[in-house]
């Protein structure tokens, strides 16, 4: 997927905990657009008890990061609430992100918009905006695929997508959008590892 290598964690922050904690049931993990029920239980058993200091293989210099890095995880193997209850208390464009990929998933669309709204300007939007065209350019022309690029990242165009799709798997937009959300995820885990190590 553009530049992000077929390693998930390009970065050297990342400790071997976390590594560890997103390679379980790696082939299967975040292909749902959404959620219902639980997530990976042997994530689950893992994380539980889980810090932000677990999160770098160095000392954590940005603490909402590295805290937001532990939502991103949670969320990574669909287990939505836990996700939940650290997203909602990160105070910054960050937590919001992580707050409404995580609505999303949940079907929660409008609440999802909301949450857009409030980290709009995120860094993490320009790089998506350049690196989605690389999952969507072999697809033939669709409106749907075209507007979540036309300006850059438009987020709210992929909640209409992945609310239009969510539940249709045979849909050939279906599988874009697990890709983009996998893309979406890993731009923001390896931005929030390079933010919390204070790269």
């Amino acid at each position: 997927m553009s530049s992000i290598s077929n390693d998930p964690f390009p970065t050297t922050d990342l400790s071997p905990f976390a590594d560890q904690i997103m390679r379980i049931n790696a082939p299967r993990a975040y292909a749902r657009l959404t959620v219902d029920g639980p997530g990976e239980p042997q994530a689950r058993a893992a994380l539980s008890g889980a810090t932000e200091k677990l999160m770098l293989s160095g000392p954590v210099q940005d603490v909402n990061e590295a805290r937001a890095m532990l939502a991103g995880l949670w969320l990574w193997h669909d287990w939505l609430d836990e996700s939940h209850r650290i997203s909602q208390s990160i105070n910054t464009p960050t937590g919001s992100f992580w707050h409404a990929i995580m609505h999303r998933r949940e079907g929660d669309f409008s609440n999802s918009k909301y949450w857009w709204a409030r980290c709009r300007n995120h860094p993490v939007m320009a790089a998506l905006g350049q690196q989605a065209g690389a999952v969507l350019h072999p697809l033939p022309a669709d409106k749907s695929l075209l507007r979540l690029v036309n300006a850059g990242w438009n987020p709210a165009a992929f909640v209409d997508l992945v609310e239009e799709v969510h539940d249709r798997p045979d849909d050939p937009r279906h599988a874009a959008a697990v890709a983009l959300q996998r893309l979406e995820w890993r731009t923001l885990f390896d931005w929030c590892t390079r933010a919390a190590a204070g790269r």
